[in-house]
């Protein structure tokens, strides 16, 4: 059944679901602060925002959907985690409305659902693009045996293959394990490297010739002999966990200063400017630029800082408003994946047929002064 039409000027109704209740209301009313700031900025817009609690659970978010389609919601905003959007998704299909979900499940995108959340795939092929331009001709992967943990790492392969480069090495560890060490091990193949090297000493220390004693100097000097295999290494792990790993990998013979480290969105966190190991690293994110105007006006506006999925519930609500100003509204498909995509926040975005959003990011480096963009985001998709 098709929804009835909107008489002149009467404003369009828009769902924002987010969970203004349960474990993740704080999560969620950042969200709907973001969104009606947004309301605001746009000159011009006829939108209606109805606002609906989803609780933070799948039969709460399909409440919430339920309820603002029945009052007249043409687009559905949010809602937050899989769940919920697993939970949505065929209410909103049953009746033509498409859903700009903040999560990140690549699965869940299609069918009318539009996913505004930072796709892995998208920062692993930017940040692999960037290291090969580099001269990285080689990359390992150590992940957690975790849906993310996967995804970052066929992301990997596929973003080499394109590159031409090689995965040298993949290795997962447990998330559940608090030892590290062995994994590390592995991937840095420590156990035979260190018997080489024992094993070039012997030798050495056998001849008494002035060379060989100066081979042997040097040889002392090392921790391991041989090639790694791979001159960058890919760790999709952030917070503590990240903290915790990078120091393993020098420690295990995989020197920073000749194996470059990579991250994804996860790194996006001021607290690891201070890594030691992390000093030089890159991972692909939003250029922090963007958004530091609004996050300046929102701590202004509501006195508090955003949470860092503001800028998604801010930009969806954007497009959303500038789009009402059609006439008709408009939120087909044909207009909701113009290829030209929108600007947003985090920077140019677009919204793909299958569902899926394709982001223009920026290559930054952590250096303890702060992130530095190494590689500026595209300004529009032409040839990117």
């Amino acid at each position: 059944m098709g929804l009835p039409p909107l008489g002149p000027g009467e404003k369009v109704p828009v769902g924002l679901l987010v969970p203004l209740s349960g474990p993740n209301e704080a999560l969620g009313r950042g969200l709907l602060d973001a969104a009606e700031a947004a309301l605001f900025d746009v000159p011009g817009a006829r939108l209606a925002l109805l606002p609906r609690d989803t609780k933070g659970t799948a039969d709460g978010a399909a409440a919430a959907a339920r309820d603002a389609i029945e009052h007249g919601a043409r687009l559905l905003i949010g809602p937050l985690t899989a769940p919920e959007v697993e939970s949505v998704k065929p209410i909103a299909a049953a009746r033509g409305i498409p859903v700009l979900a903040f999560s990140t499940s690549a699965e869940l995108a299609g069918n009318g659902t539009y996913l505004m959340g930072f796709l892995p795939a998208d920062g692993v092929r930017r940040v692999v693009n960037f290291a090969h331009e580099k001269g990285v001709l080689r990359v390992a992967v150590l992940a957690p045996q975790t849906a993310y943990g996967q995804v970052v790492a066929a992301s990997l392969k596929d973003a080499a293959d394109q590159e031409k480069i090689t995965v040298a090495d993949t290795v997962f560890f447990d998330p559940a394990t608090v030892d590290l060490a062995p994994s590390v091990r592995d991937l840095a193949h420590y156990d035979s490297r260190k018997a080489a090297l024992d094993q070039q000493r012997r030798q050495l220390e056998r001849a008494r010739d002035p060379a060989s004693q100066e081979a042997l100097k040097r040889l002392n000097e090392q921790i391991l002999a041989g090639d790694l295999g791979f001159d960058a290494v890919l760790l999709p792990e952030g917070g503590q966990r990240i903290k915790t790993l990078a120091p393993l990998l020098p420690y295990y013979g995989i020197d920073p200063a000749r194996v470059h480290f990579l991250g994804t969105g996860l790194w996006d966190d001021p607290a690891l400017l201070a890594e030691p190991e992390l000093q030089g690293a890159w991972y692909a994110a939003a250029d922090p630029a963007g958004r530091a105007d609004f996050e300046n006006k929102f701590q202004s506006l509501y006195g508090h800082a955003p949470p860092r999925l503001a800028t998604l519930a801010y930009d969806a609500t954007a497009l959303a408003a500038a789009l009402s100003r059609n006439d008709p509204p408009d939120y087909s498909a044909s207009v909701l994946t113009n290829p030209n995509g929108f600007l947003g926040l985090d920077g140019i975005f677009r919204l793909r047929p299958d569902g899926r959003v394709e982001r223009g990011l920026a290559v930054l480096e952590i250096r303890r002064t702060g992130l530095v963009v190494v590689n500026p985001a595209p300004t529009a998709f032409v040839g990117y």
